[in-house]
């Protein structure tokens, strides 16, 4: 299963602008400008005064420069609460289609969009969406039942989602601050991805170059709470173990993991848990991009998914901003400074809502 082009948009641009803002420390994490105040890593682009969601112009930031793609490949969308600021304008009086607030719509509109003939997926599985949707696609694709598939992920920075996290009391007052002994809380950002995933048999047909392989995923429900995760990791270390197996990989065969890392004191915590349970001694760098690019929920796991890759071509490892005093428990596996990556393998995993985890293992394709 490999990734032949990826595409992604985030508060510090595109793969290529993303990627170098994460190496010189960078943070799209700023002033709200929505109508509403607040603090999160939005992207510019997206400021529209009319009754259009920001979602029309998200899904245009990955996919207009996008690769041609064969009719038969296979659409999946992966997503909280696609166009949800639709609904916001309504209820402000403002005509809005609120069509746009339903995954579904997202499916719909990146099948016309690139022209394909298969009905497809929408997935919604709260800030795992998009790791989600790239396992199944990995999935279908070695299990024979597609040649390709394209992953579309986005969400947008909306009033009603901001409120949400607020009223959980989950949002940090400036900006977060992953794995620090000092976090208070996530910050939301915006952002989507794309990402087009073949079988070894399409490659070999078209002969077309590939830039990863995606040879292990894995997802687990830990059903531990609502909203908050179990303590002792058990949902995640699942995830990371299918994952591996899958891959036929070791914990002594990652270079890097890239964490979920929201600033949130029990996520971080249940992370490091789970990871030390999962890699035992063999400390590997731990990095989240969240200080960075915001928590982008549904189109998480897509984004951080491109940037693996990234990383993996680069031999790199980003610094984890935001970051100044790493709580005890992530001491030796997180760093405010970049690193060299020194295996072909990087580990990402995403947690969400009602207790589900995943994870992807990434490679560098063997040729």
């Amino acid at each position: 299963m490999f990734v032949q082009d990826i595409r992604i948009a985030t508060a510090l641009g595109n793969l290529e602008q993303t990627f170098a803002g994460l190496l010189r420390g960078s943070t799209g994490i700023g002033p709200i400008n929505r109508g509403f105040s607040g603090n999160a890593a939005t992207i510019a682009l997206l400021e529209q005064p009319d009754n259009t969601s920001c979602i029309h112009t998200l899904l245009e930031l990955v996919l207009q420069d996008f690769p041609g793609l064969s009719r038969d490949t296979v659409p999946f969308a992966a997503t909280t609460k696609a166009g949800v600021d639709s609904l916001e304008k309504v209820m402000r009086g403002i005509p809005a289609d609120i069509q746009t607030a339903f995954p579904q719509w997202l499916l719909s509109r990146v099948r016309r969009r690139m022209s394909l003939d298969s009905p497809g997926l929408a997935v919604s599985a709260a800030c795992a969406s998009s790791t989600i949707a790239l396992a199944r696609a990995a999935r279908e694709v070695a299990f024979g039942r597609a040649e390709s598939v394209l992953v579309v992920c986005a969400d947008v920075v909306s009033q009603f989602v901001y409120q949400g996290f607020s009223s959980l009391h989950a949002l940090d007052k400036s900006a977060c601050r992953p794995f620090d002994s000092n976090r208070s809380g996530l910050s939301l950002g915006e952002g989507a991805a794309a990402i087009h995933v073949v079988s070894e048999d399409r490659v070999r047909e078209n002969t077309v170059s590939v830039i990863a392989e995606i040879s292990g995923w894995g997802a687990a429900c830990d059903a531990v709470h609502i909203t908050a995760p179990a303590r002792d990791g058990c949902g995640l270390i699942a995830a990371l173990n299918q994952a591996l197996s899958r891959g036929g990989l070791s914990a002594g065969d990652v270079g890097a993991v890239h964490a979920h890392g929201t600033g949130t004191v029990y996520n971080d915590a249940m992370e490091i848990t789970a990871f030390k349970s999962v890699f035992g001694d063999r400390a590997r760098p731990v990095y989240s991009v969240k200080g960075a690019l915001g928590h982008t929920l549904g189109a998480a796991g897509g984004v951080e998914a491109a940037l693996s890759i990234k990383s993996l071509h680069a031999g790199v490892v980003p610094p984890t901003v935001g970051l100044e005093d790493p709580e005890d428990a992530a001491a030796g596996y997180v760093s405010s400074r970049s690193s060299s990556l020194d295996r072909r393998v990087i580990v990402t995993t995403n947690s969400g809502f009602g207790g589900i985890n995943a994870a992807l293992v990434l490679k560098l394709p063997e040729c």
